[in-house]
């Protein structure tokens, strides 16, 4: 499958899904992590070092034969809005990639990025699947656009118009919601996914930004940790008889999810 997994900045995929981002490279999808934003400024950061580091964690998710790779549409930190000039450069880069799923964060959120990147991405998805978004007048993204490591020509495929030739309407099957949440309320999840085996590359990725969460907010590193095994103890996962502490991801969907084989649960 084709896998986009948005967040507002750099380190939010990581922090809410890392090791679901790592276990689905492990199954051979294919995924690609969209930064809404560089993240920058903060106290202890700067885009050029943010860029390495959110290419780090990119690198340490991946799989033999399997990279996971990451987009950056630039917009700004701390001032994202829910325009026509961003849902389309979402929706280019849903088509460009063929999505098959989305993952975005949770929609209710403190932090107005995170509620702006969801709803900005929530309007892609359904933009994405419209032909003839190439004529004048409904695009104004352009400018909007850098690509972090990824030669100029991949950069500037982006900044182009939306193209039904080039990159055909497109429409994600699924969209699910993960949680990176400000806010400080429990997760009710309609599933879980166990990443059991994957925990220790999540965290060794969040801990790549140097700059967030080791430099500073430590303990933010512990408090995912911890959900990780909570959410792992509610799914059974693991094997505590062996010694294998388990541990899993919640996630949400306002949709509903349909089955063929109740074996398919775990």
């Amino acid at each position: 499958m084709n896998i986009l997994v948005v967040g507002p900045h750099p380190d939010d995929q990581e922090a809410g899904m890392g090791g679901t981002i790592a276990r689905l490279a492990a199954q051979g999808h294919r995924v690609v992590l969209l930064d809404m934003t560089n993240g920058e400024p903060t106290p202890l950061g700067d885009p050029v070092t943010r860029a390495a580091e959110a290419a780090r964690a990119a690198e340490l998710l991946s799989a033999p034969g399997r990279p996971v790779t990451r987009v950056s549409l630039g917009l700004p930190n701390r001032a994202m809005e829910r325009s026509l000039a961003a849902r389309h450069a979402v929706a280019k880069v849903i088509r460009r990639h063929r999505t098959q799923v989305m993952f975005v964060p949770f929609f209710e959120d403190a932090h107005p990025d995170h509620k702006a990147a969801t709803a900005i991405a929530e309007d892609a998805r359904f933009d994405a699947k419209l032909g003839r978004m190439s004529e004048p007048g409904q695009w104004r993204g352009s400018e909007l656009l850098h690509v972090p490591r990824i030669d100029r020509a991949a950069a500037s495929a982006y900044a182009d118009p939306p193209d039904d030739a080039q990159d055909p309407p497109t429409y994600p099957k699924w969209l699910f919601y993960y949680y990176a949440t400000h806010l400080r309320w429990p997760a009710n999840p309609t599933f879980c996914v166990d990443i059991t085996g994957f925990q220790e590359r999540k965290i060794a990725a969040i801990r790549a930004y140097e700059t967030q969460f080791v430099r500073a907010n430590g303990h933010v590193v512990d408090w995912i940790e911890a959900a990780g095994v909570y959410f792992g103890s509610r799914i059974g996962a693991g094997d505590p008889a062996r010694g294998v502490q388990g541990a899993a991801e919640p996630f949400y969907s306002k949709e509903p999810l349909g089955l063929t084989d109740l074996t398919l649960l775990t």
